[in-house]
Parts: structure tokens; sequence; C-alpha cells
């Protein structure tokens, strides 16, 4: 089953690799952006509010590909070891909704403010989450 994935993502790669539709693009004040891969977040910053202190917990971040081509989700990083994450490893196809998953486990009282960076082919700055609440 695994070695079926890998070879779906490779062939989409590949496919990708050689298409002969142009890629159009629009510019705008953050750069330029192919219209082929786009996706749509459902949120950027999630409010967790009040969270009891040592036990975790977990946000979804959802998006949607809104564009022709798959997106992939080339890596998922945290600021601190107190965040982890799960993400899907396989190509969102168009249409598709997905989710980027981030558990924080608090060890310290007080507010807090966590950050997920999201770095996609579909979007050409990495995308910073933000997870906040305080600690009680």
């Amino acid at each position: 089953m695994k070695l079926l994935k890998l070879s779906i993502v490779a062939l989409a790669i590949g496919l990708m690799s050689f298409n002969s539709t142009p890629v159009t693009t629009h510019s705008h004040l953050s750069g330029t952006t192919n219209t082929e891969t786009s996706i749509k977040w459902t949120s950027e910053e999630l409010d967790l509010g009040e969270i009891a202190q040592g036990k975790p917990v977990s946000v979804d971040f959802e998006f949607k590909n809104t564009g022709t081509s798959p997106v992939i989700i080339e890596s998922v990083q945290v600021a601190c070891g107190c965040t982890t994450t799960n993400y899907a490893k396989t190509p969102v196809l168009p249409g598709e909704i997905t989710k980027v998953s981030a558990t924080y486990n608090a060890a310290v009282k007080g507010s807090f403010r966590k950050t997920v960076t999201v770095k996609t082919n579909a979007e050409e700055m990495p995308r910073t989450l933000v997870i906040k609440g305080t600690v009680i």
C-alpha cells in the first residue's frame, strides 16, 4: 500500500513537470502566484482561550485546493518542541480539502502564541499559522 502511494506521488510529480499548459500568473503586492496551484485557508489564527496546563490540545488548520493542479505540502515546521504536527503526505487534488493538525502541550502557565510554518508548492512564501491562548 505504501509503495502504491509513493508511486502515485511520483507519477503526479512527473506529470506536473511535463505539463505543456502554460502557467498563468498574477502579480500582486506579495509577489507572483501560480494560478494552477492555489489554496484557500479556512483560518490562519486560532485562539484556544483558556487551556489546562499539561493537557495537550489539538487544532486543525484546513485549506482547500482551489487550483487546477495538485498541491503538495513540502514542509511543516514548529517554533518549539511543545508543539507537534501532522499533515497529508500525499498530493491534495483540485477541489479537495485537507488539514494541518497541530498539538500544543502547555508546560508553563500564562499567555502563549505558537507558530506553525507551512510551505506548499501553491504559495511562493511559507504560510505562518498561529495558535494562541492562556494556560491556566
